[in-house]
């Protein structure tokens, strides 16, 4: 994750190399000491740290929260894109958006969309804690009618990464509107499609299932873009347009 960013002209500490730590379990074929291995080899900013600790104490809905190595290499793939313009669907407590916000310039922009006031206003906290509220747009709607509203506003094209990891069940329709707003050379990257494993499971047959599978689906059939499956956490799927 980025080493440095500024708040007000003053730097962030800089990010340390995890400890020891406790196996995430949407961590996708790993067991605790392989994975262990990974996260003492990445670095997370002590902010993020403390956002990450503050959510695993809201319980069993903290697993929506993204893992420390899925961040890392968020941030890695914010820089390796350039992305000063990204877009976000399915914020929850905002480790990713503000993974993404300080790898971004300090004239970076974020679309953030999100339906739940109580768990964006921990993500707004850790944004202004962080330095980079400014950065922030947050779009509390429907994820669908704000992506709409973006694309006939004019923003189609004008995205540098986008990240999906909202209710699955319109998976296939957000990601139809996100890549006409990603431009070409950009990236879609979209969260949990491996779905602890229950994709491969043919007596899964419930809607989440069949919206992750259906989207992989049509992601790996589309010709707009170059496509990766990536096994980090519970699977990332990476499509670069073309």
């Amino acid at each position: 994750l980025a080493a440095r960013a500024t708040r007000l002209g003053a730097r962030i500490p800089l990010a340390r190399p995890m400890s020891a730590f406790a196996r995430d379990e949407k961590t996708s074929g790993l067991g605790e000491q392989l994975h262990s291995y990974v996260c003492s080899h990445i670095r997370e900013p002590p902010i993020l740290q403390k956002l990450r600790e503050e959510t695993a104490e809201l319980g069993g809905i903290s697993v929506m929260q993204i893992s420390p190595d899925q961040g890392a290499f968020m941030s890695m793939l914010a820089k390796l894109v350039g992305a000063r313009k990204y877009l976000e669907v399915g914020v929850f407590t905002g480790y990713s958006s503000l993974a993404a916000a300080i790898s971004m310039p300090d004239d970076g922009q974020i679309v953030a969309c999100d339906v739940s006031e109580e768990w964006t206003n921990v993500a707004r906290r850790y944004w202004a804690e962080a330095g980079v509220e400014h950065k922030v747009d947050l779009r509390l709607a429907p994820a669908l009618e704000t992506l709409d509203d973006l694309l006939a506003s004019g923003h189609g094209g004008t995205f540098d990464l986008a990240f999906l990891d909202a209710d699955k069940v319109n998976y296939p329709h957000y990601y139809e509107r996100l890549v006409q707003l990603v431009r070409p050379g950009g990236v879609v990257a979209v969260d949990n499609v491996l779905w602890s494993g229950a994709v491969v499971d043919e007596t899964k047959q419930d809607d989440d299932t069949n919206g992750i599978r259906e989207v992989t689906r049509i992601i790996s059939e589309d010709e707009r873009v170059d496509v990766s499956l990536i096994p980090v956490a519970d699977g990332l799927m990476i499509a670069r347009v073309r």
